[in-house]
C-alpha cells in the first residue's frame, strides 16, 4: 500500500458534491495499459473523502445517491473511470520517466538493426529519442507510444521490429534447468526428444532478445546448447 505522501488524488464532482480517493500512481499506469488490478492493493486509505487534504468525508446519503453503493472498491473504480486525477509535478515526472524507460526496454528487446541483425543498446535508443525530441505521455496507450517512438527513431537509426525463428538442441539433463528461460523468451512451437536423449525445439523469439537467450543457455549448459537461426 502506498504511503500517503506519495499518493495521488482521483476526484469526481457529481450532484453538487466532490468525491476523492487517495491511490498509488502506479495504479493509473496499470489501468491505462488495460490491466485488471485489485484496487484494494493501491488505495492509500480505503475510504472516500470530500476533501482528502482536510480528511473530510461526504455524507453516506450522498455516496449512495451518486454511486449506489458504499463499497469503496466499486466507488474507487467509478471515480477513476469518470473523474480526473490530480498529481504533483514530481509525481507526473516520475511516471513519465518510468513510461519512457518501458518504451525503450520494449524497443530494445523487440527491434534490431537490419544491417547487422543485432539489437540496438538501450542507451543508443534513448539518445536517439532525445535527439528526436520524443516525449512519453502517461495518458496515451502503450502500443501507440511505441509506434510514435519508432517513427522518431527510423530517420535516425536503422531499426525495425523483427522476430527470429530458431531451433534449439539441449542435452536431456539440461532441459529442466533451461525450461524457465525458454518460456520467458518465447513460445515453443514444436518439440521432440531425439534418440540420443537430446531435446530439440522450434520457437520464435523477439530478434532483439536472441543474443540474451543464447548467452543464458550457454551459461546454463556450459556451452553445449545449440541454437540455430532458421529465419531472421
Amino acid at each position: 500500500m502506498v504511503e500517503l505522501d506519495d499518493a495521488i488524488i482521483a476526484r469526481l464532482e457529481s450532484h453538487g458534491e466532490r468525491f476523492e480517493i487517495l491511490l498509488d500512481p502506479v495504479a493509473m499506469d496499470e489501468i491505462k495499459k488495460g490491466k485488471e488490478i485489485d484496487l484494494s492493493e493501491y488505495l492509500a486509505v480505503e475510504d472516500v473523502f470530500k476533501d482528502a487534504h482536510k480528511g473530510t468525508r461526504p455524507e453516506k446519503s450522498k455516496i449512495n445517491e451518486v454511486f449506489g453503493t458504499e463499497d469503496i472498491i466499486a466507488i474507487a473504480k467509478h471515480i477513476i473511470e469518470k473523474g480526473e486525477v490530480q498529481m504533483t509535478t514530481e509525481q507526473r515526472k516520475e511516471l513519465v520517466d518510468a513510461k519512457k524507460k518501458q518504451i525503450i526496454a520494449y524497443i530494445a528487446a523487440n527491434a534490431i538493426n537490419p544491417q547487422t541483425k543485432l539489437p540496438h543498446p538501450p542507451l543508443r535508443i534513448e539518445l536517439a529519442l532525445e535527439e528526436g525530441k520524443f516525449h512519453a505521455d502517461i495518458s496515451r496507450p502503450f502500443d501507440k507510444q511505441v509506434e510514435d517512438a519508432m517513427k522518431v527513431l527510423r530517420p535516425l537509426l536503422p531499426i525495425r521490429f523483427e522476430k527470429s525463428r530458431i531451433a534449439i538442441k539441449l542435452h536431456g539433463d539440461d532441459y529442466g534447468r533451461c525450461y524457465d528461460d525458454l518460456i520467458k523468451y518465447g513460445m515453443v512451437e514444436r518439440e521432440e526428444w531425439a534418440a540420443d536423449g537430446s531435446w530439440i525445439g522450434l520457437m520464435e523469439v523477439p530478434a532483439g532478445l536472441l543474443p540474451e537467450l543464447q548467452e543464458k543457455l550457454r551459461q546454463k549448459t556450459k556451452g553445449t546448447a545449440s541454437v540455430k537461426l532458421l529465419s531472421a
